[in-house]
């Protein structure tokens, strides 16, 4: 029997959230095409017969730091770093950039075995560069594996979920058979929520806003929730609620259906919109939103 905890670690936008997806076969962590969707630590279990695989994603390491936010996501992914059986270092498939090194070096100064994930190698149109490219990745430094996959395309995962387990120390479960996540049903919501969010907006407020479920409430099989969507400028509350209220009501119809197909229950949503002047470069906003490096 073998279990341990495995974080997945990269820049931003490589696919770290959609490479947990994938390995655990339901969605765990909200993805979207825009760099730092990934906020929190967050856990997905992968249960292999007797065996149990506790994947961390992390938000994606970047070198600038310039607000209280980008700061706490930096500190919550290189905390993820410590007391781990393996560290995913995953990049993209013929790019290296100056954000990739940055996390090869901090990766050098951890004492954690690392692996070397190679992702969206789907978008390789000629293979013949692939193993080439391989070959110059694997002298770099001593991984513990390297493997290609494409996450979206779920090329690869059975390799990589088998080099996995072969990586990690013998013991006992630590999370109950059939637990996928490691975190409450409120935490969910507000989560799908702002994806639902950054997916509408699309390039007009992709980091200025933060969601804040204030009331959650179970009754027989209906979840009650309140939920706040804060953002940092007046101007920004009216992109967010839209005309007559309209686009506040599509993301919550959205955010509602989802939820009520992934939790098994009937969801009855209330979503309001405030503003809390720059929230994100402020450390006691950010506690209070759960977005401190130490959440």
């Amino acid at each position: 029997m073998r279990s341990g905890i495995v974080t997945i670690t990269g820049r931003p936008n490589v696919g770290k959230s959609s490479l947990l997806n994938a390995l655990v076969g339901r969605k765990v962590s909200i993805v979207s095409h825009k760099p730092q969707t990934t906020r929190h630590r967050i856990q997905g279990v992968l249960h292999v017969g007797d065996d149990q695989i506790v994947f961390v994603d992390t938000p994606g390491l970047h070198r600038l730091q310039k607000r209280a936010l980008n700061r706490a996501m930096n500190e919550a992914a290189a905390g993820a770093l410590h007391d781990v059986d393996l560290v995913l270092f995953v990049i993209e498939a013929g790019r290296w950039t100056a954000e990739d090194q940055a996390v090869f070096d901090r990766l050098a100064t951890r004492d954690v075995p690392v692996a070397l994930i190679v992702n969206k190698v789907d978008r390789i149109k000629d293979r013949s560069v692939l193993l080439p490219e391989l070959q110059r990745l694997s002298a770099m430094r001593d991984y513990r594996f390297i493997v290609p996959v494409s996450a979206v395309k779920r090329d690869n995962l059975d390799a990589l979920r088998d080099e996995i387990l072969k990586a990690l120390p013998e013991g006992p479960p630590l999370y109950p058979p059939g637990q996928v996540v490691a975190h409450d049903d409120a935490f969910t919501v507000a989560e799908v929520i702002r994806e639902k969010l950054i997916r509408t907006l699309h390039q007009e407020l992709p980091y200025a806003l933060t969601v804040e479920v204030e009331h959650y409430e179970r009754e027989g099989g209906l979840d009650r929730v309140s939920a706040i969507v804060w953002v940092e400028r007046d101007g920004q509350k009216k992109i967010v609620i839209g005309e007559n209220g309209e686009t506040l009501k599509k993301v919550g119809t959205a955010a509602r259906r989802e939820l009520e197909r992934s939790l098994g229950r009937r969801l009855f949503l209330r979503l309001w919109c405030k503003v809390r002047e720059n929230w994100s470069d402020d450390p006691k906003a950010l506690r209070r939103f759960g977005l401190s490096g130490d959440d």
